[in-house]
């Protein structure tokens, strides 16, 4: 017997792994007599696939059952596929589990051509069901499934796994291989001790069920012997046993700093040690503030402390940690003014990023069973978006979504953490005001149809630019403008060459050997060269920059630098202007003497120079370039 397992990402990316799916099928594996008469194969697709492509390549495998993995992103076109599976091989079985399978289970299933669902955590009840199908019974009945009987939902109850040991690890059994994706899920926990009323992950099995260490280890030696560049770690509380923190960080410290690991923590649970060791790795922390006011907070089962949550971001902060946070808008008693002071919050504390999105009422939760009577209007079908409350109208929604996308483009894809709140303060602005700014000149100067999505890194710098330009001359502080372009151009630049592989370098021997200004050079392509209005290295010493301040203290001489990635990191070489006029001359065309001459520069000079910035990475040769 064969069962196809179907996973449907929303889009491709380094997140788009079918864990689940994997879970299952490692699980099979612990009933030696049904494994070996029963195979699992692992399907992914992704939203938006024809639903003709999908079924043929599912049945290309000559399934006897398909199962699907539905979330609330892919639920229309699990259905979809599912139907078409249905007219074209009417024998198979077709099931489903997943968040909406538990969620919404009459929902999921009438209408559809799903004939049961798996509920809850899926390991044993796909097992079970495996057994009833492979001798010819049905699956429906089986332990954790629902089922409709004459329009009347029917179930079994569930059956989570107690020892989570026991479930096989799809790494460490080889039905995942990380070396094949550019990121992968590493599930450390199942559960959530806290019932926050928006969120679905306390349900099911009460409280958190943790992997063992020794586990965890053997997994991250997976890891890193496949090389995989991301990983994304599923526990929904990282840092809530500090200790057990703790002791993984030193274990990724010790054998991982190459990976850039993704946690979720809360922001309590920080202290000083566990902030220098998030600092220790390559790491971004997401941290759920969600809103700036504790009576909102209260009203979900959240609590919040704004003076410790400052410190603890504090401590983040002065470590050199990468954090972000998220923000939901429209939870019971938010409001559009509301949503602005969490904007300031959350934006003068320096987050790398802040991830805003509306309220979803989702199925099965707590605040789902009283949205009617919070006066709660929401869409009934995934997304489940909020559409209008008693304090948040259906065109103050409006504005809060063009406030996120705003935030999202300006300061998260804007990389402007290192200088937007002191744009903001130049400007007499608060940080909202100043996104409120921006999203009314983004409404103004977009094209027809254009969408921020389709919006690339230079696209923004630009348009950063002109903003700015805009909004200091027309607030009449424009003798501030120079210094407010020279932090952004910086941090651009910076930013690129941050995520930009550098060069081969070539040895002391190769440099030592070879005529260099008779060779034909190039700018590399992962090193900017940069022209300031400022000394760059006055910028950069100043730390946090009050543009006021500095401006009355240092003149705009002008400088030159160029940026570019070494060893990891990203290093700013100021230059002289006759050696950045050499580097602009290395065109790839002719020779690095004639650039050097036009330049100004003795041979001697350009013969130094152009041995360090071989050496560096900063130039290459032409053939290099190609």
């Amino acid at each position: 017997m064969k069962v196809v397992l179907v996973a449907i990402h929303p889009y491709p990316s380094p997140q788009a792994v079918p864990l689940a799916n994997a879970c299952l099928a490692a699980y099979l594996a612990t009933d030696e007599e049904l494994s070996a008469r029963v195979r699992a194969v692992l399907c992914d697709f992704f939203t938006g696939t024809a639903v003709g492509t999908c079924v043929d390549d599912i049945l290309a495998n000559a399934p006897d059952a398909v199962g699907f993995s539905v979330y609330l992103w892919n639920r229309d076109d699990a259905r979809a596929v599912a139907d078409e599976l249905r007219r074209r091989a009417p024998g198979l079985t077709l099931f489903a589990g997943g968040p909406e399978a538990t969620a919404d289970p009459a929902g999921l299933l009438t209408g559809s051509s799903f004939d049961f669902l798996i509920q809850g955590e899926g390991e044993i009840p796909f097992l079970d069901v495996m057994g009833r199908l492979e001798i010819g019974e049905p699956g429906r009945g089986a332990v954790g499934t629902a089922w409709l009987d004459n329009d009347t939902l029917k179930h079994t109850p569930a059956r989570p796994i107690r020892l989570i040991d026991t479930a096989p690890s799809p790494l460490l059994t080889g039905i995942i291989d990380p070396s094949g994706y550019p990121g992968i899920l590493w599930q450390l926990a199942r559960g959530c001790d806290f019932s926050c009323e928006y969120c679905f992950d306390d349900k099911g099995e009460r409280g958190v069920r943790r992997y063992s260490l020794e586990r965890i280890d053997a997994e991250l030696d997976v890891i890193v012997r496949s090389g995989v560049p991301q990983v994304f770690v599923l526990d929904s509380t990282f840092n809530q046993d500090r200790e057990r923190a703790k002791k993984v960080l030193k274990m990724i410290r010790a054998r991982a700093r190459h990976v850039h690991f993704h946690f979720e923590v809360r922001s309590e649970f920080i202290d000083r040690e566990m902030a220098k060791l998030f600092a220790g790795i390559t790491c971004s922390l997401q941290i759920g503030l969600q809103s700036a006011d504790p009576k909102i907070l209260r009203r979900i089962r959240r609590h919040l402390d704004p003076d410790d949550f400052r410190e603890r971001i504090g401590l983040l902060n002065e470590s050199g940690a990468i954090f972000g946070f998220d923000l939901i808008y429209g939870l019971p008693g938010d409001s559009l003014a509301a949503f602005r002071r969490s904007l300031d919050f959350a934006l003068e504390l320096y987050p790398n990023h802040l991830d805003i999105f509306p309220l979803a009422i989702l199925p099965g939760t707590i605040l789902a069973n009283r949205a009617s009577s919070e006066g709660l209007e929401h869409l009934t079908a995934p997304p489940y978006t909020l559409t209008g409350s008693p304090t948040f109208t259906p065109s103050d929604l409006e504005r809060a979504a063009r406030l996120a996308e705003a935030c999202d483009i300006f300061y998260t894809r804007g990389k402007a953490v290192a200088w937007f709140n002191s744009v903001a303060s130049a400007l007499r602005l608060s940080p909202a005001a100043l996104l409120d700014e921006f999203a009314a000149w983004l409404d103004d100067t977009r094209q027809k149809g254009e969408r921020g999505t389709d919006l690339g890194d230079q696209d923004i710098w630009l348009m950063q630019r002109e903003f700015l330009d805009r909004i200091f001359r027309r607030r009449k502080r424009a003798a501030l403008l120079p210094l407010a372009l020279d932090l952004v151009d910086y941090h651009y630049y910076f930013a690129a060459a941050l995520v930009a592989p550098p060069p081969p370098l070539p040895t002391d021997r190769e440099l030592s050997g070879r005529d260099l200004l008779g060779a034909v050079f190039s700018l590399a392509p992962t090193a900017r060269l940069a022209h300031f209005s400022y000394e760059i290295v006055d910028i950069l010493e100043a730390g946090e920059v009050d543009l006021a301040a500095f401006r009355d203290c240092f003149a705009p001489s002008g400088s030159w630098a160029v940026i570019y990635p070494r060893g990891g990191d990203v290093y700013t070489e100021p230059l002289l202007e006759s050696y950045a006029k050499f580097l602009q001359g290395l065109d790839g065309t002719g020779q690095a003497g004639a650039a050097a001459s036009r330049a100004g520069l003795t041979r001697a000079e350009a013969r130094e120079f152009l041995d360090f910035a071989a050496a560096e990475g900063i130039v290459v040769l032409a053939t290099q370039a190609q």
